[in-house]
């Protein structure tokens, strides 16, 4: 079935002819999950770019978020001279952008200028490489993002000048669930809504959440590649319509300490033949389902150490697990349970595993991978999840508990064995020095607690 907003090449050059469509929008992610790319003539993306590709500094994947250049890197340095990498176009990426003027966006695989091989270290190649090893196996992998944000009524350029202090939620009071404040923001959602189903994501629903001016909308859910592309183009297009409207939203984890933090719950399903190959009639706790889902959720919490920094990348992620807060602190499952790290929903052939430890601010297509290869070691090794936990999870404090922070969680990927089989010693050492430089600005870096703590004080 075509989804409308998606473009084949044909239709895309007749609209290119028409100039319906002027400008295309040739992207990929860097670490942080940000689209960076390059803006094309139509015309000339059909006559040259769409079957050949572009070019990108390779420095890319070795910036930090003030695109400084990070030295220590093997993929890319000052000694290699910072060469280019070759942006392939996934046409099968290829859609309308309606919240811009006559313009397409298509999605990039990021190749070698000399092997013309997948380069390892692009988040998306990571992906890819889990879900050709589960299609190796038979299975093909669902999956779908509930993403939380916070919108503001303060531009991105007022927040920027006022160094993101006092600023304006659009709430003013907790709106989890409540129509009537979510009315009130609904000039930006409703654009949200409309424009995603207009750009090739089709929209489920959106909803007021539990912080002040904290929303949540979620889109339909997807094979993993899709839906880790549909993810990347949702957080864009909330971006830059706020930006049209002078407003903005924030993605952190964690925004403020007194308020909710913002998580991406990923939801996740293995099929067969068309059907969801975790259905079956085994009883197991308060479900009935298959070995392949019990050994994919023993292997998904087994691993959830080894892989942390996949789930949460940035100092501000870990903020978010704090007891009582809706954020999941302790390794476990439980059926429709909010306090689980891993809460399974559905029955029969909706049956599926929502993981809630991932913070608004993870990458994607690192999460996704992360939480399949784990799964998928799980099938492997035929590992056994705990028994089905009941009551409240938070209180329970001989369970195992998520990293305490960035640098805990750093140790334990970088010493992985799991990891480097699973991505391979170049992935690790290379996103283990990404971290660590994350970590380092942030340790660096005079904040404002310090200020209001020790600049009379001490």
């Amino acid at each position: 079935m075509k989804i409308k907003g998606k473009l084949s090449e044909a239709e895309l050059k007749e609209k290119a002819k028409n100039e319906e469509i002027e400008t295309i929008i040739v992207a990929f992610t860097d670490h942080y999950g940000r689209l960076v790319g390059k803006r094309f003539d139509a015309e000339f993306f059909v006559e040259s770019i769409q079957k050949s590709g572009t070019h990108a500094c390779d420095y890319l994947l070795t910036t930090d978020m003030e695109m400084e250049p990070v030295a220590g890197y093997k993929f890319a340095n000052w000694e290699l001279g910072y060469g280019d990498f070759h942006l392939v176009p996934d046409i099968s990426t290829l859609r309308e952008i309606s919240w811009l003027d006559r313009t397409a966006l298509v999605l990039c695989d990021l190749e070698s200028e000399k092997t013309h091989e997948l380069i390892s270290e692009a988040p998306r190649t990571i992906l890819r490489k889990q879900i050709e090893l589960a299609s190796g196996l038979g299975f093909d992998c669902f999956a779908a993002s509930e993403l939380e944000y916070y919108v503001f009524e303060d531009s991105y350029r007022e927040a920027f000048e006022q160094h993101f202090h006092n600023l304006k939620p659009v709430g003013w009071y907790l709106e989890d669930y409540h129509i009537l404040q979510g009315t009130r923001t609904e000039k930006f959602t409703a654009a949200a809504r409309r424009h995603l189903k207009k750009s090739g994501i089709p929209v489920e629903n959106s909803k007021g959440e539990w912080g002040l001016g904290q929303h949540e909308l979620n889109v339909c859910f997807a094979e993993a590649l899709e839906m880790a592309d549909r993810h990347i183009i949702y957080k864009q297009c909330l971006k830059e319509i706020a930006d049209s409207m002078d407003m903005s939203v924030t993605f952190m984890a964690k925004f403020a300490e007194d308020q909710a933090g913002s998580s991406c719950h990923i939801h996740m399903s293995l099929w067969k033949d068309g059907k969801n190959a975790f259905a079956g009639d085994q009883q197991f706790g308060p479900i009935e389902c298959s070995d392949i889902f019990r050994w994919f959720l023993g292997g998904w919490i087994a691993h959830v150490a080894d892989v942390m920094p996949f789930y949460a990348p940035t100092v501000n992620a870990y903020k978010r697990y704090v007891d009582g807060s809706w954020a999941p602190t302790r390794l476990a499952w439980g059926y429709d349970n909010r306090t689980a790290g891993f809460r399974v929903v559905g029955n029969g052939q909706s049956l599926r595993i929502e993981c809630r430890i991932p913070g608004a601010d993870c990458n994607p297509y690192l999460a996704f991978a992360a939480a399949l290869a784990s799964g998928l070691d799980g099938l492997k090794n035929k590992i056994e999840p705990p028994e089905c936990f009941e009551g409240d999870i938070y209180a329970a404090k001989h369970l195992p508990r998520v990293p305490y922070n960035l640098g805990e969680a750093i140790q334990e990927f970088e010493n992985s064995e799991f990891a480097k089989n699973v991505f391979g010693t170049s992935v690790v050492e290379h996103y283990s020095h990404y971290f660590k430089k994350e970590l380092e600005a942030y340790n660096s870096a005079v904040t404002d607690w310090e200020r209001k703590r020790y600049f009379e004080r001490i």
